[in-house]
């Protein structure tokens, strides 16, 4: 069987993607000069927290996600960041390629939030490789691609937040149910606000007001159509 080995050789922000996409550069290797007629695979991308240091306000962001920092001795456990495919062409020996990986900007995600939540530095990726690839000098051989190939890498949280601004320039993204989207949106067509900007910035100065009736603004939401608490 033809022994491969991966590695990782940088990333970029692509600015042209319909939405927020990272460019992984890989490099795949062939043992023996052999020839590879087509190769298909898998990758599997987790971040592996443990392997590095957070910061005060890095470690007050990621409390959700690890709790306190006394237990994230138990609780730093691998994140799943993203699982894509990719067709290598034919190569002999060496060839490098574009692992494109779809991202989101969801903050439901477990990822997005660990990547949200640091400030700096870089974010400790493994990169785990499996698949098919059709070999062979003188004809077609199938060989798969063992599953403990792997490698690992650093990506700068740097080209995060660049691909991040590419596609919501200064700004944030909040998933909603629908039953409160239709509130949100029965609350600012009552008010006539302009923006749901201006929506959020009511609802968060009548949370503030002194008036009981408009002191919880999922309440205030809840009540402009009608809707009672589950």
């Amino acid at each position: 069987m033809t022994e491969f080995s991966f590695a990782c050789t940088g990333v970029r922000a692509d600015r042209y993607a319909a939405g927020p996409t990272l460019v992984f550069r890989l490099r795949v290797t062939a043992a023996g000069n052999a020839r590879v007629h087509a190769l298909a695979l898998r990758c599997q991308i987790r971040i592996e927290p443990a392997r590095r240091g957070y910061v005060s306000a890095e470690a007050d962001g990621l409390a959700d996600l690890f709790g306190e920092r006394s237990r994230w001795g138990s609780t730093l456990q691998p994140v799943q960041f993203a699982q894509v495919s990719v067709m290598v062409p034919s190569f002999i020996g060496e060839i490098e390629a574009d692992l494109v990986v779809p991202c989101t900007y969801d903050m439901e995600i477990a990822a997005t939030r660990y990547l949200t939540a640091l400030t700096d530095g870089e974010v400790p990726l493994l990169m785990l490789f499996s698949g098919t690839a059709f070999t062979g000098a003188g004809g077609f051989q199938i060989e798969p691609v063992p599953w403990d190939r792997e490698a690992a890498f650093r990506m700068p949280v740097a080209t995060w937040r660049e691909m991040l601004e590419q596609h919501f320039p200064g700004c944030g993204w909040i998933r909603l149910p629908r039953d409160t989207m239709d509130a949100l949106l029965a609350y600012r067509s009552r008010r006539a606000l302009p923006s749901w900007e201006a929506t959020l910035k009511a609802l968060l100065d009548a949370d503030g007001a002194a008036d009981p009736p408009r002191s919880d603004p999922l309440r205030a939401l809840t009540g402009t159509t009608g809707r009672t608490d589950t």
